[in-house]
Order: structure tokens, then C-alpha cells, then sequence
């Protein structure tokens, strides 16, 4: 057998590079599911409200007729529960131990919140809830529910961009109401919608920074 003299073996920094590499292809796999699911949100709620504002005669540029508003909005909201459901199943097959436990919670989490806000509104309307109290209650009681699940995220994950999302969210989401209604959608599309937007696009360039100075 013939001694070495250490050459073939990588220097500190090299494995030091190495391993920040790998971890940050690690990373890579995660995040960018996340900031697809976040930016789907941002366009859903969006357009979204946009369009529940513009059935009404505040928009100065055009007039959405309400039939086409409200599938337009339950389409995208649907399309945004299934969209997130698919990437968020893919990304948990790769996880395994306590974060899958915690993924699959925080998942579950969320059906049981958005179930629960529509079974209380349900119940609102059969208390005879008036459909204008109705376009104040939905966005308000879904700001909050998200908002919460944002801050659990957050804190469960040590996330603290996560964690300050979940209070804008329920700011917009508290402050809404007082704009009446479609005023609140216009807020919940400009300050909630674009909330999304600005989050996912800050959450892709600091992953894009981290990957530039990983390949370093």
C-alpha cells in the first residue's frame, strides 16, 4: 500500500465550499416550490379581488359583470388550494422524520382553518346574513385564518420574513373592512395580493444571491 501525502484530500476551505454548496442545493429543492406556491397566491388574490372590485361601478376603466367576477375569483382561488396541494405534495416526498410530521400538520392546518371559515360563513348566512355584510365578512375572516397560519409557519420554522408576512396579512385583512365594500377588494388585491407578490419576488432574489455565492 502506498503512503500519502495528503494531496488527494480537499483543503478546509474547499470542504467548507463543498458542503455550503450542497446544502444550498438542499435548500434550492425547497424554496423554490415555495416561492412558486407564494407567487400563485399573489396572482390569485390579485386578479382575484381585482375583478370582484371591478363588478361594481367603483372601477373608472371598465365593468366586470358579477356572474363572471365571482367564477373568475372561486377559479382562481380553487386553482390556487390545488396548485399549492400538488407542489406541496411533491416537495413532502422528500422529507422524512419530524419535519415531514410537521409539514403534514401545517398542511392539514390549513384545510381545517379555510373549512372552518366557510362553515362559519355558512352559518352567518343562514342567521341571516345580508349578501353585502357577506363581501365584507369572506375576505376579512380568510385574511385572518391565513394570516395565522403565516405566523404558526413562521414560529414553527423560525421563519421571520414567514412571521411578518402572517401580520401584514391579517393588517390588510382587519383594515379592509373599514374601505366598505368593493373597496375592501380593491385593498385585498393591491395590499394583500400584492403583499404576495413582493414577498415571493424578495424570497427568489435572496435564493438567487445564496445560489450565486454558493457556485463561488
Amino acid at each position: 500500500m502506498e503512503p500519502t501525502d495528503g494531496s488527494d484530500a480537499l483543503d478546509p476551505a474547499a470542504m467548507l465550499a463543498l458542503q455550503e454548496r450542497q446544502a444550498s442545493r438542499v435548500d434550492d429543492i425547497f424554496t423554490r416550490p415555495t416561492i412558486a406556491i407564494v407567487y400563485i397566491w399573489g396572482v390569485a388574490w390579485t386578479v382575484g379581488f381585482l375583478a370582484l372590485w371591478s363588478a361594481s361601478d367603483e372601477n373608472p376603466w371598465f365593468t366586470t359583470p358579477p356572474t363572471v367576477a365571482g367564477w373568475l375569483f372561486g377559479i382562481l382561488m380553487v386553482g390556487g388550494i390545488v396548485s399549492s396541494s400538488i407542489i406541496g405534495s411533491r416537495v413532502s416526498r422528500g422529507i422524512q422524520g419530524a419535519q415531514q410530521v410537521q409539514g403534514t400538520m401545517y398542511g392539514i392546518a390549513w384545510a381545517i382553518g379555510c373549512t372552518a371559515a366557510a362553515v362559519f360563513g355558512g352559518a352567518l348566512f343562514a342567521a341571516g346574513m345580508a349578501p353585502a355584510l357577506a363581501a365584507i365578512f369572506y375576505p376579512a375572516i380568510y385574511s385572518l385564518v391565513v394570516g395565522l397560519l403565516y405566523l404558526a409557519g413562521g414560529a414553527v420554522w423560525r421563519d421571520r420574513l414567514m412571521y411578518g408576512m402572517g401580520i401584514w396579512i391579517i393588517v390588510v385583512g382587519m383594515a379592509a373592512p373599514f374601505f366598505g365594500s368593493p373597496g375592501n377588494a380593491l385593498i385585498m388585491a393591491i395590499a394583500g395580493g400584492g403583499g404576495f407578490l413582493v414577498y415571493a419576488t424578495f424570497l427568489e432574489a435572496t435564493r438567487r444571491r445564496r445560489a450565486h455565492r454558493s457556485a463561488v
